[in-house]
């Protein structure tokens, strides 16, 4: 049986640019499969023609809005419109928004209320009300900006060889930290915030030896604060960005199948 989770995919053509498609698809695997996958503008206008391609390529749909009044986006009342159409529907699990439009607020508080999960993306000047409505929120321009560092540092490719085989060592930390992203690019939620967060929550949910797992962390961390990425401050692993905190003592236990569980402790 199928258990992932369904999600609408709603972008907003108006401003948001067709170079952060990859990243919007691949964040949204991450968290299920795309349904719908739905794109929001004025096709008329010659400044939506570098979308094009991009549609043909990825099959996203788009929606055509005329722009009724000079100075008014009614792009955003037809994705609303849609979105709600599509909840009616009671075929998908959750919602990507992706604008940068405080105008999309109450939708996202709207499709929670209805128990859908909402990811909100858009560039880190989207207004905090948009962002503190969604269950999740990605700055679009810090993860490309990390992509673009990360593409023009990679070691160029080996050349193929005949059966060759993979060998994988053990080094006791899968992660490693990435481009950090440009200094004038930066998440509206800054690294203090998120250091009180995390001391808090530690407390609050360790065992009696104060204890408590990257598991239930993480998921704390996304409850409490939406728009919070380790790869906003330039990881790629919570593992290593609460170790680079220095504050936080850690243990890994073998679960057995070669799975182990990591726990955080304050030192």
């Amino acid at each position: 049986m199928d258990t992932e989770q369904k999600f609408a995919v709603l972008i907003d053509a108006d401003n948001i640019s067709d170079k952060y498609i990859k990243i919007i698809l691949e964040e949204t695997a991450n968290n299920g499969v795309a349904t719908y996958k739905r794109i929001y503008g004025d096709w008329t206008s010659q400044q939506m023609s570098s979308w094009k391609s991009v549609l043909l390529d990825n099959s996203i749909i788009p929606i055509q809005q005329y722009g009724y009044t000079s100075g008014k986006n009614a792009t955003d009342s037809a994705m609303i419109i849609d979105a709600m159409d599509i909840l009616y529907s009671g075929t998908v699990d959750g919602y990507c928004l992706v604008s940068s439009d405080s105008d999309f607020t109450r939708l996202a508080a709207r499709l929670r209320e209805s128990g859908m999960h909402v990811i909100g993306m858009g560039e880190s000047k989207t207004p905090k009300p948009f962002i503190s409505a969604c269950n999740q929120f990605k700055y679009l321009d810090i993860l490309y900006s990390n992509q673009q560092k990360a593409e023009k540092n990679a070691p160029p490719p080996r050349p193929l060889v005949k059966e060759t085989k993979a060998v994988v060592k053990e080094t006791g930390d899968y992660s490693a930290k990435s481009a950090p992203a440009d200094e004038d690019i930066q998440p509206q939620t800054d690294l203090n915030m998120i250091r009180e967060t995390i001391r808090t929550l530690v407390e609050q949910f360790s065992d009696e030896d104060g204890w408590v797992s990257c598991g239930k962390l993480g998921d704390q961390l996304a409850k409490r604060v939406p728009d919070f990425d380790v790869r906003n401050f330039g990881y790629s692993k919570l593992t290593t960005f609460v170790k680079s905190l220095g504050e936080y003592e850690i243990k890994r236990i073998s679960t057995g199948n070669n799975q182990r569980q990591i726990y955080f402790r304050q030192k």
